[in-house]
């Protein structure tokens, strides 16, 4: 095995770890994105579900139920702006997957050229037709 093919193997062992860690990553941003979502569709069902109940109600438990639905409306808003930033830094984790991935399918083609390479250089020494260096001998 050449110094190449142990170098380009490294590389590729490296490129699989980088590719797994960014898709780990990105996995996780976009869980992240998902539980935000499922959180503000939460409040909406239960800022929906809240209706006076019917026959006579004191004023004390409609100002209350008002209250209740404006702090659910208010943190429905508030989750606009993190999950516009989660999206996006799952957007950016996905960019970082690619490009590990790509250079993952960089490293291992180049493994696979280097892999061809040894191969063809073992296949000339043992027929014999690899090329020696042109000694120069004492005296010419």
């Amino acid at each position: 095995m050449t110094a190449a093919l142990r170098q380009r193997q490294r590389i590729v062992r490296v490129r699989k770890i980088q590719h797994a860690l960014a898709a780990n990553a990105a996995a996780t941003a976009a869980g992240r994105v998902r539980s935000l979502e499922m959180s503000r569709e939460r409040l909406v069902r239960m800022r929906a579900e809240l209706m006076p109940a019917e026959g006579a109600t004191t004023g004390q438990a409609l100002a209350q139920m008002g209250e209740l639905a404006l702090r659910l409306d208010n943190a429905r808003l508030g989750l606009g702006p993190t999950i516009d930033s989660a999206r996006s830094a799952a957007a950016t984790r996905e960019a970082e997957r690619l490009a590990a991935r790509r250079d993952q399918e960089s490293a291992e083609k180049l493994e696979d050229m280097a892999f061809r390479a040894a191969e063809e250089l073992a296949e000339q020494k043992l027929r014999g037709t690899f090329r020696r260096r042109a000694t120069v001998q004492p005296g010419d």
